[in-house]
């Protein structure tokens, strides 16, 4: 009975064998051909070292400057020993790596990445300001989009909130000053354009929000000027009064003012406030720069 249900299955074994011989010649020249030069299978594995080892490695290379290899020696230890205490530290020194070299996105990431994380350790604030520092340098000048700027003072300011006691909160207003003064800028630039074009309504807008929003900046002693000028292009004497009033009244040694004055006074007006006007109001908040 064995031997009957051996018997009955030759074809099939005999199609495995024709099928096994046409591949065997190629198995066996390929063996031939490895025994030449035998692959080693190491180099396709990452070399394992110590955590600790590491991290002092992408230390030594931060200090003599060389950013890239410390950069992939931190990379390494998250790699390799990810939930280690060195892993953790590597994270944040690896986006500082990065940022040092001007690899800004890399180092926003990174430490982003380890934000989430561990939010609640020592080391957070430092990874919050590695990513306000890395939107900082890519601010552009005021001829351009300030989306970097926007993202500077929303980041710094993230920072001065969570860990209002921290080392770093001091230089992290200087940066939201900066940026915010960049972003003051760029809305001049655009009012002053509409001015240039007569399109008083949207010189106002930007003027406006200058004067508003960014009332603590270099760009609202100009702004108040220059809401003077388009208001009274307008026709809109009482709120050109009240521009230079304002303007009067937390600059009065300014240029601007004594131009503004001096255009009122080409119609016999002068600098008078209305306190029922919203530049009388926003007037209470400017600060000057």
């Amino acid at each position: 009975m064995f031997f009957s249900r051996v018997g009955q299955s030759k074809a099939p074994y005999r199609a495995v064998f024709l099928a096994f011989s046409l591949v065997a010649p190629s198995l066996m020249l390929s063996a031939c051909m490895s025994s030449e030069k035998d692959v080693n299978l190491a180099t396709y594995v990452d070399h394992t070292e110590p955590a600790d080892v590491l991290y002092n490695q992408g230390l030594a290379n931060l200090n003599a400057g060389r950013l890239d290899e410390a950069s992939k020696k931190f990379d390494a230890v998250d790699r390799q020993h990810p939930y280690s205490e060195f892993a953790r530290k590597s994270m944040v020194m690896g986006a500082f790596a990065d940022y040092r070299a001007g690899n800004y996105e890399e180092a926003i990431g990174s430490a982003k990445r380890y934000l989430t994380l561990y939010p609640s350790t020592d080391d957070a604030a430092y990874a919050q300001y590695i990513i306000g520092l890395s939107y900082y340098r890519q601010i552009k000048d005021v001829t351009q989009d300030q989306k970097e700027a926007r993202q500077t003072v929303q980041t710094m300011q993230d920072l001065v909130t969570r860990w209002p006691n921290s080392e770093y909160v001091d230089d992290a207003k200087d940066k939201i000053r900066f940026a915010t003064d960049q972003l003051a800028g760029k809305e001049m630039q655009i009012g002053r354009y509409y001015l240039e074009r007569r399109e008083y309504i949207a010189a106002v807008k930007r003027f406006r929000t200058v004067v508003e929003n960014y009332s603590n900046t270099r760009h609202v002693e100009e702004a108040l000027a220059r809401l003077t000028e388009a208001y009274y292009a307008m026709g809109l004497t009482s709120e050109a009064q009240t521009a230079a009033a304002v303007l009067g009244h937390n600059y009065p040694d300014s240029q601007w003012y004594k131009d503004s004055y001096k255009l009122l006074q080409s119609n016999g007006l002068e600098p008078r406030e209305n306190a029922g006007s919203w530049i009388s109001k926003a007037g209470k908040l400017i600060t000057g720069a």
